[in-house]
């Protein structure tokens, strides 16, 4: 009775001080933890969405970075991605009216000159200003150009990054914004993952959770994608080709530097005199690496070099199993031809009697019925072929008598 009151205070001091907060944070935790898991989730599969957007191949595309002030940068970009012009010119707010016709006078020649049949618009500040003059332009040129808005997400952080200062030593980061532009509409998946995924602007509260599960999760998602497409020895860049299995960052730059040296690859197994890039690394990037127009047809597809021998014993089946089929074709058609025509005259078959019913069958079907308690149905049977009894009618009609009496 002493202690009673002096263990309730204790009890409601431990509970209140050191257990209640405990549990609290314990379940704050979890739950942001949970929370976190279902942002990089949805992150992810936004961003796989993203990468995987079909690419525009074999257009000349002008690059459009919209702005007021200090103008809307252009840059023309190849139909293999090499940017062959840049200009900046002043359509939008503040403007005059010199200067917009200044800067149609200058596309009405850019088009044609380089043969552009797609304009790439960001959809940043003056977007919806730029495509206003834009849809003006094409209402005024013969040559058939068509424009998409281009989410422009991620442009300004590549423009100013060490990674774009080196693909374009040359130019500003304007024009570089605009290039990048040009290409995510080309080829999506080439141009993004030079860009953080974090700074392509498809998840909620990125800057709030985990950053090193973030970056790890993003990165298996970009890998994924780039595994799942495989990627142009040729023409991809070193940024590219890093996110392939087995290849690092040092080994894509032996790549394109071996591919600027000794021109375009024109097999698989030329990987292996690139520097620093062995056997086991060649085994497992290999089957994403793809050849277009290259010696071998298999380079250009996912097939992977160990099993080239095994596609092609498959593909000898398959001519096989083609011309059996050729072979069987053809003597059906042969058989086909041999068959009487429709035109053909029917040679005329012997006709054929129909069977004779006996006259005691006939009765003794009627008497069972009658014994049955259908004698007036019988009778009527009878009369309705014009006799009074059975010997009265004619031996042909007996099989349509037979039938009625057996519905009796």
């Amino acid at each position: 009775p002493y202690t009673t009151e002096v263990l309730k205070e204790t009890v409601a001091d431990s509970y209140n001080r050191l257990i209640a907060p405990a549990i609290e944070r314990e379940i704050r935790s979890e739950l942001t933890e949970r929370a976190e898991n279902g942002a990089i989730e949805v992150f992810g599969k936004n961003l796989h969405q993203l990468l995987m957007q079909p690419p525009i191949a074999g257009k000349v595309v002008l690059g459009w970075d919209p702005a007021f002030r200090t103008g809307c940068k252009l840059a023309v970009v190849d139909e293999t991605g090499k940017v062959i012009g840049t200009t900046v010119i002043y359509p939008t707010a503040p403007t005059t009216p010199k200067k917009i016709q200044a800067s149609k006078d200058l596309l009405k020649k850019i088009i044609p000159k380089y043969h552009i049949s797609l304009i790439s618009l960001g959809n940043g500040t003056a977007s919806r200003e730029s495509e206003e003059f834009i849809v003006e332009l094409l209402k005024e040129i013969p040559e058939k150009v068509q424009y998409v808005i281009v989410n422009e997400a991620g442009a300004s952080v590549y423009s100013a990054s060490k990674l774009a200062s080196e693909e374009f030593p040359k130019f500003d980061v304007g024009q570089r914004s605009a290039a990048s532009i040009a290409r995510r509409l080309q080829d999506p998946l080439a141009e993004l993952v030079k860009i953080d995924p974090k700074a392509i602007g498809v998840g909620q509260y990125q800057h709030d959770m985990n950053q090193k599960k973030l970056g790890e999760a993003l990165s298996g998602v970009v890998e994924d994608c780039v595994n799942k497409v495989g990627v142009d020895l040729n023409t991809a860049s070193a940024s590219l080709l890093e996110y392939i299995s087995g290849i690092s960052k040092v080994i894509a730059k032996n790549i394109v530097a071996y591919r600027e040296e000794n021109g375009r690859f024109e097999s698989r197994r030329e990987l292996l005199k690139v520097a620093k890039l062995g056997p086991k690394a060649f085994e497992q990037c290999a089957g994403f690496a793809r050849i277009t127009g290259g010696k071998n047809p298999l380079d250009a597809t996912s097939v992977h070099p160990e099993s080239y021998e095994a596609a092609q014993k498959l593909l000898k089946v398959v001519e096989d199993i083609r011309s059996l089929a050729d072979s069987i074709q053809a003597v059906c058609s042969l058989v086909i031809d041999s068959l009487p025509k429709e035109t053909d005259t029917p040679k005329t078959l012997p006709e054929k009697k129909p069977e004779q019913i006996p006259l005691e069958k006939v009765r003794g079907v009627l008497a069972e019925k009658s014994r049955n308690g259908k004698t007036a149905e019988v009778r009527a049977i009878i009369q309705k072929y014009g006799a009074d009894r059975l010997s009265g009618i004619d031996p042909k009609d007996y099989a349509e008598v037979l039938a009625e009496a057996e519905v009796l």
